[in-house]
């Protein structure tokens, strides 16, 4: 497993594990704590998620044009 995978695994268990707690929390009565932690473990999960996807086009934006062979150019 590459050093990326293992960290966003990481960080994906520890995010599931704060789940888990607050859902706990909210079975007891403590929805407050809940309202307070809604928004972080949401952004954390969509960080998660958008690191371990592949990147499909070049970060800079910049298209490059491909260049042709010489020997297909060639009369």
């Amino acid at each position: 497993m590459s050093r990326k995978r293992i960290a966003a695994a990481t960080v994906l268990t520890l995010v599931l594990a704060v789940l888990a707690w607050s859902l706990a929390m909210a079975a007891m009565g403590h929805a407050a704590l809940i309202a307070g932690l809604a928004p972080i473990l949401g952004m954390t999960i969509n960080q998660v998620l958008r690191g371990t996807r592949p990147r499909t086009t070049p970060a800079s934006g910049h298209h490059v044009a491909p260049v042709p062979d010489k020997e297909d150019g060639a009369p």
